[in-house]
């Protein structure tokens, strides 16, 4: 019961006046906001807060007339076609009348309302100002107590279930509610998902329009009040239900309008940084799990990242995220994390660094999720590992000859030494002559170090030597070309290869075809001679297309090749 009657006019330019209201704080564990009822579009801005998605809202509109009605009679539009229930308190002595201010000036008769329906129809216009529609013709479920209605009823209840299009989703509610009488009792709203018999709570604070106003209008509190303690549901159909558990009819007079089920499901968003790594070492991999702008808290998300094929866990993840159980098992590919983003927080982060022993460019997706649960997937994000940056080595030349009273050569050389920049060098002698050895004709050497498309480096050393003619014509040759060639992989190792091409060999007046390493030729008396010499090393290769030794002490190296790839810092070889 009242003992006085609380009355206003509203403006209508007033609901345009009140766009960007602050958010209400019903106490420390409670954010009610007074907000618009249009979701914004989402944004791909990582740790920026969206809009929750409303994927339910009841105006009380359909097919309403200058009649008052029952919200037991009412039915919403198609296709849910919902109606409603509520305790027979809530549907007596003033309660549960679907008003608005073009009803009848009278109050329906059996209503309880008697001098109070102006008040009544007063409250609905109220809540279409708010709502920026028009509040002579705006409908809402009215109670106007004009008896104890006793505590803990249900004030309205969906009989239908609603589809929420997906399970797993953090649901809340936000509804539109106002109050008169506030010196009096306060209606003490909270609402309910339903799933199946079984009710759960989606608030720790019951909403109090008079307590916390969005505004007030003409002695009328109105305000966009969201339930606090939103719930990770499992179903994809929930139901609805309003309690007031204020028990007095001594105030106790509110409205609402524009009940809404809210889909305020985290955003989770990955990321790579950096961006490019070298194999070997690590890159993080950051989880961001981004709230609702509502900032309600979101307790027991969930998720379980695949890493790409190649990628593994490098060290255990770390977090900001509240009440975190996380497991990334080092050298694995699965990362598993839940937790909790307190209310009021605008994201949290999981991170966790990862590596790889082969370049090339991973990918993670939403598609890599095993599992998720209160959280949107997420877009894709690249992380490229490139083989480790070696230094180049190469050499060629044509010939070189050491005796003990003279040294000749190296003949043409071509050099890339030491280091890390691709480069070629390359040179050309149309003759040389070797004294008292012999004589070569043209020599052309090249030395190059590159990088392929995928970071890949390769040191190429060349030299060709054409006519040769030694020691009186024992040893002679249209063409020989020595290789030598130091390439990394995708896991940085050096892989080296040497190459020896004979044209027309013929020592001691044999034709040598015989092109396998090291393959050694004794002419008695005169000379040892070594073809396709090679010297390998963990780095790279020489080759030496002939060496040859006499018993005078001559040492004579026709065609050189030497090419390796190390690690910057590290000395070159020398052999």
């Amino acid at each position: 019961m009242r003992d006085g009657q609380v009355a206003g006019h509203c403006r209508g330019a007033l609901r345009r006046a009140l766009t960007g209201v602050a958010v209400v704080a019903l106490s420390t564990a409670s954010v009610v906001a007074a907000q618009s009822t249009t979701a914004m579009a989402a944004s791909p801005l990582t740790g920026v807060p969206q809009a929750p998605e409303v994927v339910f809202t009841e105006t009380f509109e359909n097919g309403q007339g200058a009649d008052p009605i029952v919200v037991t009679d009412y039915t919403g539009p198609a296709p849910v076609h919902q109606t409603y229930t509520a305790d027979p308190a809530w549907l007596t002595a003033c309660n549960g009348w679907v008003a608005s201010q073009q009803n009848p000036s009278a109050p329906p008769a059996g209503s309880g309302c008697g001098g109070w329906w102006g008040s009544v129809k007063q409250l609905a216009g109220t809540l279409g100002t708010w709502a920026g529609g028009d509040p002579a013709t705006n409908h809402a479920v009215t109670a106007y107590t004009n008896a104890d209605p006793g505590p803990n009823k249900t004030q309205l209840e969906a009989v239908t279930p609603v589809a929420i299009g997906a399970s797993n989703r953090f649901l809340t509610f936000s509804v539109d509610a106002a109050e008169v009488n506030c010196y009096a009792n306060h209606a003490k709203m909270g609402f309910y998902l339903l799933d199946g018999p079984k009710a759960v709570p989606t608030f720790t604070t019951p909403i109090e329009p008079c307590a916390n106003p969005g505004t007030t209008v003409g002695g009328i509190a109105v305000g966009t009040y969201t339930s606090d303690s939103p719930v990770l549901f499992g179903g994809s159909t929930v139901g609805l239900r309003l309690v007031n558990f204020q028990a007095s009819g001594y105030g106790n007079d509110a409205a609402f309008d524009n009940v809404r089920i809210l889909d305020v499901t985290p955003q989770l968003d990955v990321a790579y940084s950096p961006a490019s790594a070298e194999v070997g070492t690590d890159a993080t991999l950051t989880f961001t799990i981004t709230n609702t702008s509502e900032l309600a808290v979101k307790n027991g998300w969930s998720f379980t990242e695949r890493l790409p094929a190649g990628l593994t866990v490098a060290a255990a993840p770390a977090t900001d995220c509240a009440a975190p159980e996380m497991t990334a098992a080092q050298g694995g590919g699965l990362i598993s994390a839940t937790g909790t983003l307190p209310a009021g927080k605008t994201s949290c982060t999981v991170r966790v660094a990862v590596t790889s022993a082969r370049a090339g460019t991973y990918q993670t997706c939403a598609a890599d999720l095993v599992a998720h649960a209160g959280l949107n997937p997420p877009g894709c994000a690249a992380v490229t590992f490139v083989p480790p940056v070696l230094a180049f080595d190469a050499h060629a030349h044509g010939g070189r000859v050491t005796t003990r009273l003279l040294t000749v050569g190296p003949l043409v050389p071509s050099d890339i030494t030491c280091t890390e920049t691709p480069d070629v060098d390359r040179h050309t002698l149309a003759k040389a002559t070797l004294p008292g050895l012999g004589s070569l004709g043209v020599i052309r050497t090249e030395a190059s170090g590159s990088v392929d498309p995928a970071g890949r480096r390769t040191a190429t050393a060349t030299a060709r030597t054409a006519h040769l003619r030694l020691l009186g014509g024992l040893v002679t040759a249209d063409e020989i070309i020595a290789t030598a060639k130091a390439q990394g992989d995708d896991a940085g190792r050096v892989n080296a290869s040497g190459q020896v091409t004979l044209t027309n060999l013929k020592v001691n007046g044999v034709t040598i075809t015989d092109t396998q390493a090291n393959v050694a030729i004794d002419i008695p008396l005169v000379a040892k001679i070594v073809i396709n010499e090679q010297v390998t090393s963990p780095d790279g290769i020489a080759v030496n297309a002939l060496h040859i030794r006499t018993p005078a002490g001559a040492d004579i190296v026709i065609g050189h090749a030497r090419a390796a790839l190390t690690l910057p810092g590290k000395p070159c070889p020398t052999y």
